[in-house]
């Protein structure tokens, strides 16, 4: 999986946002696009892309004006990694920009699609189970903390 500038932009951002996140179930305070781009180091016009595509997608909501800004529209434990994936970039793993289970390979290429179906299903195992609550507050859960603690996790290839 090549992860872009603007996935890893997307994480930070939703981040910074769940660091705003009211922990007494009072209403999110919003922040603006530069208060996000100072604190997380984005170029702001690339960020006003990105809270586009995760408004769009429902995952953050915004209000204009003086008082204005950006805000998660759920709880941060609520959204995974996955989630903001999706919202930036689509599909969290595609061949060719298809689906792997809508690939229409020959019947002697079947264990091709299947390895294909298996990456994403590896990818879901972590990233639909990390939420962004996860990552404000520098915690893993162990199944996914573990996997990377072993020193070929951690070898350039």
């Amino acid at each position: 999986m090549r992860t872009t500038a603007k996935v890893d932009y997307a994480v930070r951002a939703a981040i910074e946002l769940a660091r705003a996140y009211p922990t007494d179930g009072g209403r999110p305070q919003p922040l603006t696009r530069q208060a996000i781009a100072e604190a997380q180091d984005i170029p702001a016009k690339f960020l006003e892309h990105i809270l586009a595509d995760l408004k769009r997608s429902r995952l953050v909501a915004s209000v204009r004006g003086a008082e204005g800004g950006y805000w998660l529209n759920r709880p941060p434990e609520q959204i995974t990694m996955a989630d903001i994936i999706r919202a930036a970039e689509g599909p969290l793993a595609d061949v060719r920009g298809v689906r792997p289970d809508a690939l229409d390979y020959p019947d002697d290429l079947a264990a091709l699609q299947r390895a294909w179906i298996a990456v994403r299903a590896n990818l879901r195992g972590v990233l639909e189970q990390v939420t962004i609550a996860d990552l404000r507050d520098g915690r893993l859960r162990p199944e996914v903390d573990g996997l990377a603690d072993p020193p070929e996790a951690w070898a350039p290839r």
